[in-house]
Parts: C-alpha cells; structure tokens; sequence
C-alpha cells in the first residue's frame, strides 16, 4: 500500500538523523496546487472531485504520482497549518474555475465531499489517524465555515438560517483579509457582487410587479419585511431634492474643503446629527459622538484635512456605531437600537459612505461582524436586529448602487412640492427603477484608491480593510 511505502520510507529516514535534511513544504505545496489548476481547466468537474476525495479524503490511488508524496511531506513535518492552507486554497482553486464555467452545481458536491464516514473511521496507521484528525478539525474550523458560503447561490429558495439572508456581508471579510489565500479573495468578491447583484435585481423586479393589480409570480419579495418593505423604498425614495442625503453629502464636502482637522469634526457631527427628531436618539448621539470625536486623531487636529485622513475618520466612527472590537456590538449601537428605530442608525451610515465611498468595504466588515455575533440566536430572538440589517440592505440598495428609483403620480394628483407632500401622499405613487448612469471613469477611481493606500500604508494598524477596494493588480504585486 502506498501509505505504507511511505511511512516505511519516513521512518528509515528518521533513523539516518541527518542534520542537514530540510522538507521543503512551500515546494510540496505549489506542486499539489499545479497539479488541481492543471486539472480542473481540463478535466470533467466529476472527475476532479473524484481525484480532489482521493488525494484529500481518502489519500490513495491518485493519478499523479507527484501530489500523493507532496501532501505526506507536509503530514510528516506535522504542520497541520500548512496542510489546512493547503486543503483550503485547494478548494478556492476549484470554486474559482468552476464559477467561471459556470460549473456551479460542483461547489455544492465539493463541500459533500467533506460528509464522507471514512474522515472520522479510528484507524491503526498513526499518519493517517493525523490527517483524519486534521480533516475534522478542518472542518469544525471558521475556514471550512467560510468555504460553505459558496454554496448559498445554490439554497437561495431553502434557506435554513436567517443569516444565509447576509451572505454578501459575510464574504467580505473573507476578501479583505490579505492573509487568506488570493484564490479565496478572488472567489469571495466576486460571489458577493454576485449576490448583490442578484438582490438588487430581485428588489427592482419586486417593485415593478408587486404593485399591480395582478401579482407577478416572479416578483418574489427578497426582504424579510413583507409588504412594508414599499412605504419603505418609497419613504427613502420620496427624500430627494434639496435635502436629499446625496445632495446634503455634496454640500458638505464643498464646505468642508481646505479647512483643519478639528474644524472638521465639528462640522462632521452637525452633518451627522441634522434631522434627527427624536430628543433622545439625538441626544444619545451627540455625547456619545462629541466624547468620540474630541480624542479623534488629535495629533491631526491642526492639518488640513484630506481624502487619507477622511477614510480613517470615517472608519472609526462607523466602528463607534457598529462594532468597536469587531466581535460585540458598540455601546452606542446598542443604545440607539434600543429605541427602536433602527432607520436613523442606517441614514448615519449611509451618511458616512455619501461622503466617503471608500469606507462601504469597511463599513460592510462591520455589518458582517454584528451578523456573526446574534448568528447563535434565533430569528424570533432577534428580529430588532434583523429589521435594522434589513433596512441598511435596502437604504444601500437604493442611495449606494447603480439602481435608481422613483416614485411616479399615478392618480393625477398635482406634484408634490417637496418631500413632506410626497410622505402624506405616498399611497398614490409608485416605485419605478432603472439603471443609474456611470459619470465616472473606473482608471480614476482606481487612481484615487491607490493614492489613498499609499497614504495608508505607514498607518496599517488603523486601516485594515479600509484600503481592500484597490485595484486587484496593485494588492497582488504587494503581497
């Protein structure tokens, strides 16, 4: 058996105790991930999944006479942290291609492959009770949890927890974690534009049809608020004009141009606070912020402020609002959702995002982390939560993606004049959607992040994930 030939041939070699002997694990490694590129763009998907269980699961009979030996050196070495980096970027190899041919459905069995009774059968042989040990620990660990969210697209209908709703968020900080393999950030970004794509298209189609006399049977409503979900899109929706949060975005960044740092933030918490109505809500804001903002970046307070320093700030007031440790909701989360509308927490971060578009990446980071911390709840235990990830899932649809909606008078009605008019009418609008235009040139934008990364670099400690957005050709020539 080759298992055995192997073991014998590690235990002779053991016993000439030469010094000078070195495993050369990264080599090991390249070869078993050359070996699955090499096959996956030229095998049928079944038969890659039938070698993937034979090297991986079952550790015999591969093809290749070269990937069998090249995973027992890194078993012999015991580096379990290699092997499982090994195994993961493995499977991010397979994700990748197969999404590309839109071999979709074999995600789903490469994740099954990981069901197979034999990873947790004792056996006699010591190396192979150490990779079957690995295997299980592989898969109890947060890294196979975050390979199965690859197989969300395929269980949309069925969903089987309330957190499958947010796969877009959870993928994110997959994608900004430069210590993750880049086939895995590769597969995470792209899936979870793919979901959001999707989301949107499915909010869009909803809108159109669900207003109708005659439901659309497609328009299958992709929220967790039911109907309400439209005197929602048409209560944001109906705040356009001179007080719309796009245009009041725009009038602050105009004003606040060439002026120092402590100037600033004054100004950045009137923005924040203006037009919140209820004295309590505002009034828990504006300590909580004020204490915030006065120890915010001191050492800056006399510069002028730049788009650098504007996505650092941004950053950390999102954190103040969301998670400051990234694991627990922040105080000031929890005590703004204790009043009970979690709308004005999502309009003060879609604020921050109007003025800083860099900051979404950041921002939806954090987003992930709160889903993670209530995901051991149940849906019953926590709909406050689910109702305010619902409302920042459809705010950002509406003001933060290339989707525009309107409302239109269908009942001849004259216009409204302003948005206050529009909210005592909304029953006689309706939403339309269409494409929002592109204005800007993308080598532009690229541009600007690479600026902004540059001017980030020596402050990593204070920027991670804020400079994951830059152009996927600069961050691979940087790792």
């Amino acid at each position: 058996m080759a298992l055995n030939r192997l073991e014998q041939g590690h235990l002779s070699h053991s016993r000439v105790k030469d010094k000078s002997f070195h495993r050369d694990i990264p080599k090991a490694q390249q070869t078993i991930y050359d070996y699955l590129l090499e096959i996956v763009k030229s095998w049928s998907p079944d038969d890659v999944l039938t070698e993937f269980r034979h090297l991986f699961i079952h550790h015999v009979n591969t093809i290749s006479s070269h990937t069998l030996p090249s995973l027992y050196e890194i078993v012999f070495a015991n580096k379990e942290a290699e092997f499982r980096n090994t195994i993961k970027r493995g499977c991010y190899i397979l994700v990748n291609n197969w999404d590309i041919r839109r071999n979709l459905v074999h995600v789903q069995k490469l994740i099954e492959l990981f069901d197979d009774p034999i990873i947790w059968k004792p056996s006699m042989s010591p190396t192979m009770r150490r990779l079957r040990q690995w295997l299980q620990n592989f898969i109890t660990s947060g890294d196979f949890q975050e390979l199965k969210l690859f197989t969300r697209r395929y269980t949309e209908q069925k969903l089987t927890h309330w957190t499958e709703r947010y796969t877009s968020y959870l993928l994110v900080p997959q994608y900004i974690n430069l210590e993750n393999p880049a086939e895995q950030r590769h597969a995470a970004r792209l899936l979870s534009k793919q979901l959001r794509e999707q989301f949107k298209f499915s909010l869009a189609l909803y809108t159109a049809h669900s207003q109708k006399t005659i439901a659309h049977p497609a328009a299958r409503n992709p929220t967790a608020l039911g109907d309400n979900v439209l005197h929602l899109i048409k209560m944001m929706v109906a705040r356009k004009g001179r007080f719309s949060y796009a245009n009041l975005a725009h009038i602050f960044l105009q004003q606040t141009k060439d002026i120092t740092y402590q100037r600033f933030k004054k100004s950045l918490r009137r923005y924040l606070l203006f037009s919140i109505n209820d004295p309590d809500t505002h009034q828990a804001l504006e300590k909580g912020l004020s204490d915030r903002f006065d120890n915010l970046y001191e050492s800056y307070d006399d510069k002028v402020i730049d788009d650098a320093l504007l996505l650092r700030t941004c950053n950390r007031i999102i954190e103040y609002l969301t998670t400051e440790d990234h694991e627990e909701p922040s105080p000031l989360f929890i005590q703004i959702m204790s009043y009970g509308n979690p709308l004005v927490l999502v309009v003060l971060l879609l604020k921050l995002v109007l003025i800083c578009r860099y900051a979404r990446t950041h921002l939806e980071a954090r987003i992930a982390n709160l889903v993670t911390y209530y995901q051991d709840f149940s849906e019953s235990e926590c709909k406050w939560v689910i109702h305010f990830f619902e409302i920042f899932d459809i705010t950002m649809t509406i003001y933060a993606e290339n989707v525009e909606f309107n409302l239109v008078n269908m009942r001849g009605i004259p216009h409204a004049s302003n948005a206050t008019q529009q909210l005592a009418h909304l029953k006689q609008y309706r939403i339309f959607s269409q494409m929002r235009e592109q204005q800007e040139d993308p080598s532009d934008m690229d541009a600007m992040e690479l600026a902004l990364y540059e001017a980030l670099i020596e402050d990593m400690p204070d920027t991670q994930g804020a400079y994951s957005n830059l152009p996927p050709n600069y961050s691979s020539t940087q790792q």
